[in-house]
């Protein structure tokens, strides 16, 4: 019943700062930086000033090399008002990923953290453009990577060749914002805002377009089905060069004028369960793992979870014992699931917080407003009936608008009715709850018999030693494919490939 927006994002962030000016918008507990809207607000118009005081013209694409850091959000926001593209990578790249990533969409900026873990960003930066060592800050040409012009580092150190992102952002404070105002103005709904890149099985990553609608809206319906409004408090330790933490953790934010909780840049159990402790936070995102990860710390049982109402596990699929620890032991009474892809802004699926909870543990949900899905024969394409497995096939809104610079692989991704082909098998049944039960391409063949490998892995969560599962076919000259499994126990438990056989 609520309408599709044809909006554009710094319309929608405009009017979330203006309502919640002086309400908490933005903390980042591990660097100690807490934001108000209106702060927020500010710092979102310095930056995109300073981004336009340095030449980039909208359409342009901008990179951002990054774990989850405050430029992250600042230069989320800047980039859509000024009207450039922003182009996620992901923080574990290597040269030649980075290197492709760039070239591909051709890159005019890059904004990159120092360093992260094991990453010396910088370092493989100025590998790649030797060039920086004597270029101009803001005028580089580099042979391997001729359509980039700026490198800007956050921290506070001078590099050779780069500009710094506290100097950049000083170019916009206080600057006359008529430009800028004249540069969001032009912008359409429709415009691309975000690439982000996603890898196959094979073949070299492709970059998934998505513009204001697509993204805009997925956030928004992702958070009306956990009811937000401005007094939620959302705990974000998934990524922002994913989908999960800027589309349903920022933009979701940013419709609804929720608090965004960052307890790291990196994913640390023990620092997401301090942040939900310190900030009292509603909501939690996280994939599966995540979960696993905070409910089986040692500090879990001295953190008080009790301020939490709601979440979304996603990313992969959910064993059904760890959404039942999720809500037993963590007190989520209304967890959510969802299930989607990058190319459809990501969300397609996604359960209600009243679902009954067997409901919510067995499957993704049903589908968002404003999506279509069928369910298809892989092979010919028919719509298969009620109940019966096929490929989900995702349409509406939420479609991106195509790879980028790559009409053949988005010809072969999106149908000529417009539908996203996900490669994932799945089912519907008469109430239109989806379940996720394998890949297209990882559907056992066994003596003629479909087996799919969520099912085995299903059951062998059950099992009280078993920590993960991965089950997958290996040919054989018999049956001509067999079932293999990969396990990995919890801490301190013991299983004998004997014992795991004898429970199946």
């Amino acid at each position: 019943d609520a309408p599709l927006w044809h909006r554009i994002i710094p319309e929608v962030f405009a009017e979330t700062v203006a309502k919640f000016g002086d309400r908490d918008a933005a903390v980042f507990t591990e660097q100690g930086e807490r934001w108000s809207w209106k702060e927020l607000g500010a710092k979102v118009d310095a930056l995109a000033a300073g981004l336009l005081a340095l030449g980039l013209q909208k359409g342009d694409r901008i990179g951002i090399w990054s774990p989850n850091r405050p430029e992250w959000l600042l230069i989320q926001f800047a980039s859509a008002r000024a009207g450039l593209v922003l182009v996620n990578i992901n923080p574990a790249y290597r040269l030649t990923e980075l290197e492709y990533a760039l070239n591909k969409v051709g890159c005019r900026a890059l904004l990159s953290a120092e360093a992260f873990k094991s990453s010396d960003y910088l370092g493989m930066i100025r590998e790649l453009a030797p060039e920086l060592g004597q270029a101009t800050p803001g005028d580089l040409h580099a042979a391997r990577l001729p359509e980039l012009r700026m490198v800007i580092a956050t921290g506070e150190a001078q590099h050779p060749g780069m500009l710094r992102f506290v100097d950049v952002m000083a170019m916009g404070e206080g600057a006359d914002l008529t430009a800028l105002g004249a540069v969001t103005a032009s912008l359409a709904p429709d415009d691309a805002i975000n690439i982000q890149f996603t890898s196959g099985t094979t073949g070299t990553p492709k970059g998934a377009t998505l513009s204001h609608v697509n993204i805009l809206n997925n956030g928004r319906f992702t958070v009306e089905r956990l009811h937000f409004s401005e007094n939620d408090r959302l705990c974000i330790p998934v990524p922002l060069y994913h989908c999960f933490g800027m589309v349903m953790g920022t933009l979701g934010s940013v419709t609804t004028g929720a608090t965004m909780v960052f307890p790291s840049e990196g994913f640390e159990p023990a620092s997401t369960l301090q942040a939900i402790t310190d900030e009292h936070c509603t909501t939690v995102y996280g994939v599966p793992t995540m979960f696993a990860a905070m409910i089986d710390h040692p500090d879990f049982e001295s953190t008080d979870t009790s301020s939490l109402r709601t979440g979304i596990m996603a990313g992969s699929p959910c064993p059904i014992e760890l959404m039942k620890r999720v809500v037993a032991d963590m007190g989520v009474a209304e967890v959510t699931i969802a299930y989607g892809m990058t190319e459809t802004s990501p969300v397609s699926f996604q359960s209600h917080t009243d679902d009954p909870i067997d409901r919510r543990v067995t499957t993704v949900g049903r589908v968002h407003p404003h999506v279509e899905v069928k369910i298809a024969d892989p092979e010919t394409g028919a719509t298969m009936p009620i109940g019966e497995a096929g490929e989900i096939l995702t349409g509406g809104y939420s479609v991106m608008l195509g790879y980028w610079g790559d009409p053949e692989n988005t010809a072969a991704s999106i149908d000529a009715d417009g539908f996203m082909h996900s490669g994932d098998l799945g089912t519907i049944d008469a109430q239109g709850y989806a379940n996720i039960v394998g890949r297209v391409k990882d559907m056992v063949v066994r003596g003629g018999e479909n087996v799919y490998p969520r099912e085995i892995e299903e059951y062998l969560y059950r099992h009280p030693a078993v920590a993960m599962v991965q089950a997958f076919g290996v040919p054989d000259e018999k049956m001509g494919e067999e079932i293999a499994v990969w396990l990995v126990l919890r801490e301190g438990q013991t299983a004998t490939p004997e014992e795991i056989i004898d429970f199946c």
